[in-house]
């Protein structure tokens, strides 16, 4: 037994350090792109918290979802937070499986470079809406009376830049349309879409995704146009920049590498040069038979003065 298991996790370790190797190829030529996609996520951040400072509460405005939906309260506020951090962190693990498992379909530096396309995309669209108008919260804390609701001008930038994290980010208030968490989880069951294999798993991950929108609107956190909005928003803008994105290379039949600059440049010179050389000796031969040719019809019409002078 103690053989069997020592065996299996050499075999595990080996799987790791060669997936390890892949990845770190792929992460030195991609960097620049996944660098620029975190930054984006400080960035969106800063957006939400600035826009905070804007917010003005108000009464709570009239909702069809908050008519048909009972009120949560206070106390069960975190059902909505609990279902959005097991979908997060269940995808976050989903997308590292290659490490450990034998049947890979992707390479994780490459997913993860898709995903941020997708978030940022989505995320430039929601700071340029609650930007554009702001709505008083439904959020308890963003409510009149609340210590919450508005933030005092800031001291310097520097308390700015910081944006109190991650107390700013759960207690933020104005940057309602569209739901930042819609656009998370969305983002993430469409990948899962498009590169799962377990269609129960697809099944329940749209189903999960129905549930947080309901406990979103019934925990008060959004208004339903948040929600309806980035039902919408998050699926075409996943849709159009899927199509525009080049096609991650396909691993179930092997362990292929995505081609780097310098490779795809000599291949294409490679290509260029038999493609010329192909010309050139078709150029050649056609040039001989030509010239074969020529010289059998000037055999054939040329007059046998010889025969005709005798």
């Amino acid at each position: 037994m103690t053989f069997y298991i020592a065996r299996e996790a050499s075999k595990l370790w080996r799987k790791v350090c060669m997936e390890t190797t892949a990845e770190l190829q792929l992460l030195w030529e991609k960097w620049g792109l996944l660098l620029a996609g975190l930054l984006f996520q400080y960035i969106h951040g800063l957006a939400a918290r600035g826009v905070h400072y804007l917010h003005r509460p108000g009464p709570v405005l009239q909702d069809l979802g908050f008519m048909a939906l009972p009120e949560l309260g206070k106390d069960r506020g975190y059902l909505s937070e609990s279902l959005f951090t097991f979908i997060f962190l269940s995808f976050v693990l989903w997308t590292f499986h290659p490490f450990v498992y034998h049947n890979k379909k992707f390479y994780t530096v490459l997913i993860w470079r898709r995903i941020l396309a997708f978030l940022v995309a989505c995320q430039l669209l929601r700071i340029v809406t609650f930007y554009s108008t702001q709505l008083p919260g439904p959020n308890y804390h963003c409510r009149e009376g609340s210590k919450l609701a508005r933030l005092p001008p800031p001291n310097s930038a520097f308390e700015v830049l910081l944006i109190n994290f991650p107390r700013g980010v759960l207690y933020g208030c104005g940057d309602l349309i569209f739901s930042s968490h819609m656009i998370f989880t969305l983002v993430f069951v469409n990948t899962y879409q498009k590169y799962g294999s377990k269609r129960f798993i697809k099944f329940l991950a749209w189903t999960l995704v129905i549930i947080q929108s309901l406990l979103i609107i019934a925990a008060r956190k959004h208004y339903s146009v948040d929600i309806v909005v980035a039902w919408y928003t998050v699926n075409l803008v996943v849709f159009f920049v899927d199509k525009k994105l080049p096609e991650m290379p396909d691993r179930t039949s092997g362990p292929v590498l995505p081609l780097s600059v310098r490779e795809k440049d000599s291949k294409q010179k490679d290509e260029k040069t038999k493609l010329l050389n192909g010309n050139l000796d078709n150029n050649t031969t056609d040039r001989r038979q030509r010239n074969q040719t020529n010289g059998k019809h000037g055999e054939e019409l040329k007059p046998d003065f010889t025969a005709n002078g005798t």
